[in-house]
């Protein structure tokens, strides 16, 4: 499939798949969006696109669909304006992006609340209880008589727990598809980071728990820890940077290019890769996580690299010639 296809193009690929995921479609609508496709062959290359990434929501049914679209909009009510804007961000991502966007799971596109790229969104619970959500972040909240329950479906939260006014007083606990953190009076993060659960406290203590062992392990504030599924890593002291991005910053101290790279790609859209000759240079610096291309200017003001890209959806960090 080309790359090279006319934004305008990609813009009316995405206004054709919101209309036909509305609910209100006709079979007009189909007609139309069949004879738009054979227009060119650039018209025909944008609705592949578009379908391979939205493509499974065909199986589902309508008011799932209508509720996904509500989704994306962010704002509680459909907005086609905003959809065809992160439709059409999408379209445009490189290739290697929008596959990866499209194999996000269904439960995390009809969580209970989520975040896109390089966004982040507080929210208070029922019982006082706030939590901010991080970048690409959906979490499910369940308040029964027995628990109060944050399940983590991607990303990475900050929790700041409330007292429960019921009685018997019911656990606040974080759970992940490693296992769970329940707090004790506390504020505390949790991030799923591959194929660990990352906890971080800073005030009060939190009980972390994998799912396949009875064994845990207890964090005080100021100190941070990891498990899988099978094992929980020994704790090591939380370290300055380690929650700057609840003020949108980035701290690096001594940080190798290859992870400062990982971390500001998970605030912008599409690929940010970086050089293997460059990976090992070491960084240090305060660098803003809500405009990431800035950020990326100054590694390349003040290190021996050059940022190359097409688009901003498709950066490569290399050594300067």
């Amino acid at each position: 499939m080309s790359a090279s296809i006319d934004p305008l193009i990609l813009g009316e690929a995405a206004d054709w798949l919101v209309q036909l995921q509305s609910g209100t479609a006709t079979e007009d609508d189909h007609r139309a969006v069949q004879a738009w496709c054979q227009r060119s062959a650039q018209h025909a290359q944008a609705w592949q696109r578009a379908e391979a990434i939205l493509g499974d929501l065909r199986r589902l049914p309508t008011p799932v669909t209508g509720e996904t679209l509500r989704r994306l909009s962010r704002n509680g009510a459909v907005s086609r304006r905003q959809a065809l804007h992160r439709l059409g961000l999408w379209l445009l991502a490189a290739p290697a992006a929008w596959l990866a966007w499209r194999e996000t799971p269904w439960q995390q596109w009809t969580a209970d609340a989520r975040t896109a790229v390089g966004e982040q969104r507080p929210l208070t619970l029922a019982d006082g209880s706030q939590v901010l959500l991080n970048t690409d972040t959906a979490i499910d909240i369940t308040f029964d008589a027995q628990q109060r329950r944050i399940d983590l479906l991607a990303g990475e939260i900050l929790v700041t727990s409330a007292k429960d006014q019921v009685t018997p007083s019911r656990p606040l606990l974080v759970r992940t598809l490693h296992g769970q953190a329940i707090a004790l009076g506390t504020r505390f993060s949790v991030r799923i980071d591959g194929p660990l659960t990352r906890v971080a406290v800073l005030e009060g203590a939190v009980s972390i728990r994998p799912v396949h062992t009875a064994t845990g392990l207890l964090l005080k504030a100021g100190e941070r820890g990891a498990f899988d599924s099978d094992r929980v890593l020994p704790a090591t002291a939380l370290e300055t940077g380690d929650l700057a991005w609840e003020h949108g910053m980035l701290l690096a101290r001594d940080m190798r290019l290859a992870d400062l790279l990982h971390e500001l790609g998970r605030y912008r859209p599409g690929v940010l890769r970086c050089h293997p000759q460059v990976r090992e240079l070491r960084v240090s610096g305060a660098f803003p996580l809500a405009d990431t291309d800035a950020s990326l200017r100054l590694l390349g003001d003040t290190l021996p690299v050059a940022i190359q890209g097409l688009t901003r959806y498709w950066v490569t960090v290399e050594p300067r010639v």
